[in-house]
Parts: C-alpha cells; structure tokens; sequence
C-alpha cells in the first residue's frame, strides 16, 4: 500500500526553493508534506500532494526536473517510542530504510512517517504481517 511522492530537483543557490513554492502556490497545489535534502550543487525537494500525475506534469511544464516514487506512509500514535517500535520490526525483519521524514495530520494523537525503503513489497509484508497500520493515498490526503 503505496503512496505517491514526487522528488523535485533544485539548485542549491539562493531562491531556489521560494521559487518551487511560487510555483506550487501559483498553481494552488496543496502540500501535505514536504522534506528537503541537499548537495554542494543541488537540493531535493520530497513532497506528497494531492493528484500527484498532475503536479508532476505542472512541475515539468515549469522546467523542473522530476520523479514520482512509491513510499509508505505509517500510522503512528503520537507518543513516545513509536517510531522505534517500527524501526525494529524492520530491523528484525531485514528491512531497510533509505529514508523517511514525518509530519502530523488532522487526526488527534497521531503521525506519518513516510519511509523508502530498497524493497517496498517486502516492507510492506512485513507490515501487515506484524499489524503496523499503512495509510491509503486517499487517507493520507484526507488527514
């Protein structure tokens, strides 16, 4: 169970990313969430959208390069320790992360953390096989 992220590449120079966020808000996207990695060169822009074929194809009429990818989106309750307790099921399990970044939604005493991970069916599997709730896109987008 899936959800859409789309990576947008951007200099690492000054307005770079006011300039992505012009776009986005000229173009009335609404962001869920966002995470932002950089290099001496360039950044990441990570974001998870609602119509996320859309925005790709917004992005790339604006001239910016970019990639949808499948991640997982976790349910967890906004307490301590939660997101340990995921991390070791995957460890356990052989799972790895490649990375993740979280972001509260409008559902009380919970939070997401989207995870990539270098082989989505099987943390998927282990997932279920070990009750950790994913969210849909669709109730993603509507938390």
């Amino acid at each position: 169970m899936t959800v859409n992220q789309i990576s947008i590449f951007i200099e690492n120079r000054k307005n770079a990313l006011s300039e992505l966020t012009n776009v986005i808000a000229e173009h009335k996207i609404s962001l869920h969430s966002i995470s932002i990695a950089d290099t001496n060169d360039f950044g990441i822009a990570r974001i998870i959208v609602d119509n996320s074929m859309q925005v790709q194809a917004t992005l790339e009429r604006s001239h910016y390069i970019v990639k949808t990818t499948p991640v997982i989106a976790v349910e967890i309750p906004d307490e301590p320790g939660s997101l340990n307790k995921i991390l070791k099921v995957m460890a356990e399990n052989g799972c790895n992360v490649e990375y993740m970044y979280g972001f509260t939604g409008h559902k009380n005493n919970c939070a997401y953390m989207i995870i990539r991970s270098s082989d989505i069916p099987g943390t998927e599997a282990v997932f279920e096989k070990n009750g950790i709730h994913m969210a849909t896109e669709k109730e993603l987008l509507e938390n």
